[in-house]
């Protein structure tokens, strides 16, 4: 049954609540991803040209954030399960300033990591997986298309925040461009997070089975571990491949500008993928999902290390960006399509922790796998291998009793 009708009953929001959430976070999502984010590689050349600091040292302090956001996610789980996200992600959002402000204004490494960490527990606040607690809970039946809509809308960060931060600091240098950027996050997000998540928290759904209504049960479950490992491994090596994937096309004998352009694709391929999720989810069971969108991350890397041509690496590489797109996805439906949405906050947030981490890890070890296996061919083959075992762990990461809500019911409402 839809929930796009007027009743505020069960989700605790009417239908107009439920579209100022989802436009909101929309919006939020975007400007937070491409200002925490994706403006860090735009700007990393500046930051190592600018300080003296290597290229290692600067994008250690970026991963370290990433760290510090996979451990924020979890007590942000247990919070957004009792009150909701509006104080949580007004909190984060406020912040990411003063974090920023010191990355901006760092004057050494030991600044600049901690400036870093500061802003890695604002993005355990603000990112996808708080954003995908609330839509989960506020939108009910109909979640699976929301989430949609935020992914595909959010997939533009990198379209509008690269560019605009690449022209600030041609014309300001990046320690100006970040103290601008942490403006815009602010006249942004604050408010937007504060006065667009009102409305009622509603109560948890009951449990989908009786096994089910304790989340530290479900945790510490076999299939639970074995999920949480799948999507962490599958993560690993999609990542790796991304961030390496200039490399690897350089080595092809790929120019520079073809390579980013190839890249660039990948993303166009994103969407391409998370505009036919509803359907995906319609045909298929979550059990089906998460296999064949994990084998198919394992064919596309080892597909991008064998391949010679230009043409077929071009075509593989958006053919990668689908099945990253579709991922997302998976990930973020991963606790509600096994164990219901009654401790999804919770669950979430223990789920995302690992991905997180390794998500910082990944372009570190794509790098030194290239160093070790002789090239970055080979690199993504052993990449390749990694999601084929994190396929063959998916098979266990189905619990006994399934949520008796069908998904095609979700994406039909």
């Amino acid at each position: 049954m839809s929930t796009t009708g007027t009743a505020p009953a069960p989700t605790g929001l009417d239908a107009s609540g439920r579209r100022r959430v989802l436009i909101v976070l929309c919006a939020t999502q975007i400007t937070s991803w491409g200002i925490l984010y994706y403006a860090f590689p735009v700007l990393s050349t500046s930051i190592t040209t600018g300080t003296g600091w290597s290229a290692p040292v600067i994008t250690a302090a970026f991963s370290a954030g990433q760290l510090a956001a996979a451990l924020t996610g979890i007590p942000v789980g247990r919070i957004l399960d009792r009150t909701g996200p509006r104080t949580v992600m007004t909190a984060g959002s406020i912040a990411a300033v003063p974090a920023l402000l010191v990355v901006a204004t760092a004057p050494n490494p030991v600044l600049f990591f901690a400036g870093w960490i500061a802003a890695g527990v604002a993005m355990g606040a603000v990112l996808y997986p708080p954003a995908f607690a609330a839509l989960t809970r506020w939108h009910g039946d109909d979640r699976i298309r929301a989430l949609m809509i935020l992914t595909l809308v959010a997939g533009l960060a990198s379209t509008v925040f690269a560019p605009l931060t690449a022209a600030l600091d041609l014309h300001t240098g990046w320690r100006t461009t970040y103290l601008i950027l942490a403006g815009v996050l602010a006249a942004i997000t604050i408010p937007a997070h504060w006065f667009g998540l009102r409305g009622p928290w509603p109560d948890p759904p009951p449990p989908a089975a009786a096994e089910f209504d304790r989340h530290d049960r479900i945790a510490r479950s076999p299939a639970f571990l074995a999920l949480t490992a799948a999507l962490a491994l599958g993560a690993f090596a999609s990542f790796a491949g991304v961030f390496n994937l200039v490399p690897l096309l350089l080595e092809h004998g790929f120019s520079p500008t073809l390579a980013a352009w190839t890249l660039g694709l990948g993303g166009a391929g994103q969407v391409l993928g998370r505009l036919g999720y509803l359907q995906l989810a319609a045909r298929t069971s979550p059990a089906t999902r998460l296999i064949a969108l994990l084998a198919a991350t394992a064919a596309t890397t080892a597909l991008l290390g064998l391949a010679a041509t230009v043409t077929t690496l071009v075509a593989i590489s958006i053919g990668a960006g689908l099945v990253r797109g579709l991922t997302t996805l998976v990930q973020a439906t991963a606790v509600t399509d096994r164990w219901g949405a009654t401790h999804y906050g919770r669950l979430g947030g223990l789920l995302n922790a690992p991905i997180v981490i390794v998500m910082a890890l990944a372009p570190f070890a794509g790098t030194a796998l290239s160093a070790a296996t002789g090239s970055y061919a080979n690199a993504y083959l052993v990449l390749a291998a990694i999601a084929a075992a994190a396929a063959v762990l998916g098979l266990a990461a189905t619990p006994r009793t399934r949520s008796p809500e069908p998904v095609a019911s979700e994406s039909d409402s």
